[in-house]
């Protein structure tokens, strides 16, 4: 497919259904966006000490993230020099080398290679330097480490750009202590990796969809998930990125800190004082426990979605695998921690109220994209931002427009048409 036919597939308001159910399509998605930009691949606290490590994906490419004994960050593709097997099948955990099964090539956790049994099958100018695991440039960023297979790319804090503020609220979420992931559930749904990149900017659906999860809910915090209610906003950060503002009372955590405790936090306030933790310390944990007001969109596969991650995978055009990492405070109180358990599994979890219905909607967008492949997806939703609200010359509109949508899918039409 030329250039001029992918353009024409996305216009600034709409885009065409076969984005969702064209392998071709599909296959130079992940050639063109997940190879030449920054894929989020691991959080700092999955691989806290020296030679741990985690398994990960850069599109349909299989990465080990390592932090090796001098501390450094590597990603490194899991695949041996030799004959391709892979080195790592674990999920997680600690190795101070990687061994081939095969033929037991075996490499430093920072990718270079460390032997090769019986060597002199190989001539003398063999150098082992050259066979060590490919190495991709990695970066962080607050917590959150992406990798790229581009080398000559821009700096990761560049690509960010605006959204590393609004990273840096979403870690304020440690309530004095540093973010650590408490643990995360996969699962995959029959559908395109689009359909989920738009849900997590789209309010629209929350009172619709999540109509079980807000019955579920006392009514003070049925009031609190108001979202198209509390004036909130969706506002384009740039390079695809956006963040959809739906409680604006919780886009600082550490403010308002005198405001009443929750009811729902109540027991939690009183345990922590029991514990001996002053006042105002009680507060600032107990509102951090509670999460962000809003989900931040970081193209093309990673949100910072109001008090967990969410990762997409694609799969192939019509699979895409989920992983919902829950965070918590490191080194924390043992029953904040336990309380954002309990938060996430209510919502995100596999048996939670929110999760399983939305995974419904998405399914249910593949199967009617099926039908119609001349039709447009329309992204036209959205009146302008509450005044004052995004920052001046941001494209911005009210929390239920499609504005995070239109930015993600014009970041897509530059990639895909570079």
């Amino acid at each position: 497919m030329s250039n001029a036919d992918l353009a024409e597939m996305v216009r600034p308001d709409r885009a065409l259904t076969p984005l969702y159910t064209d392998a071709d399509i599909f296959t130079e998605e992940m050639e063109r966006i997940f190879k030449n930009t920054w894929v989020w691949v691991a959080h700092s606290s999955d691989i806290a000490s020296p030679n741990s490590f985690k398994t990960s994906h850069v599109g349909l490419e299989q990465v080990i993230v390592t932090r090796d004994k001098e501390g450094k960050i590597h990603t490194l593709l899991n695949r041996c020099r030799h004959r391709a097997a892979s080195v790592c099948e674990k999920r997680q955990g600690k190795a101070s080398v990687f061994v081939c099964p095969y033929h037991g090539w075996s490499y430093e956790p920072n990718g270079r290679l460390r032997k090769v049994p019986h060597k002199a099958g190989y001539p003398a100018e063999f150098d082992s330097v050259e066979y060590g695991l490919v190495s991709l440039r990695t970066e962080e960023y607050n917590g959150l480490i992406f990798a790229t297979f581009k080398q000559d790319i821009q700096p990761l804090v560049d690509y960010l750009g605006p959204a590393r503020k609004w990273i840096d609220l979403f870690m304020k979420q440690g309530g004095g202590y540093p973010v650590k992931a408490l643990g995360e559930h996969r699962f995959r749904f029959p559908g395109n990796w689009k359909i989920q990149l738009e849900n997590t900017t789209d309010a629209y659906h929350f009172p619709i969809v999540h109509k079980t999860f807000l019955d579920s809910l006392d009514a003070e915090s049925e009031n609190v998930f108001d979202v198209l209610g509390q004036g909130g906003w969706v506002e384009d950060l740039g390079n695809g990125h956006s963040v959809m503002v739906m409680i604006p009372d919780l886009i600082d955590l550490e403010e308002n800190l005198d405001a009443p405790i929750p009811q729902r936090f109540m027991d939690l306030a009183k345990e922590l004082a029991e514990e001996g933790y002053p006042d105002d310390q009680v507060r600032k944990i107990v509102r951090a426990v509670g999460g962000a007001g809003f989900n931040l969109n970081l193209f093309p596969n990673v949100a910072c979605s109001m008090a967990f991650f969410r990762v997409l995978r694609p799969i192939k055009v019509d699979e895409t695998e989920i992983t919902h990492v829950a965070i918590g405070m490191d080194g924390g109180p043992a029953a904040a921690n336990r309380m954002r358990l309990r938060l996430h599994e209510h919502f995100q979890g596999p048996m939670g109220f929110g999760t399983p219905d939305d995974a419904e909607g998405w399914e249910r967008v593949q199967r009617g994209a099926r039908s119609g492949q001349d039709l447009w997806i329309m992204l036209n939703r959205g009146v302008d931002a509450p005044e004052g609200c995004a920052e001046p010359g941001h494209n911005a509109g009210d929390v239920s427009a499609e504005t995070g949508m239109r930015a993600a899918y014009q970041m897509w039409k530059r990639m895909m048409t570079a």
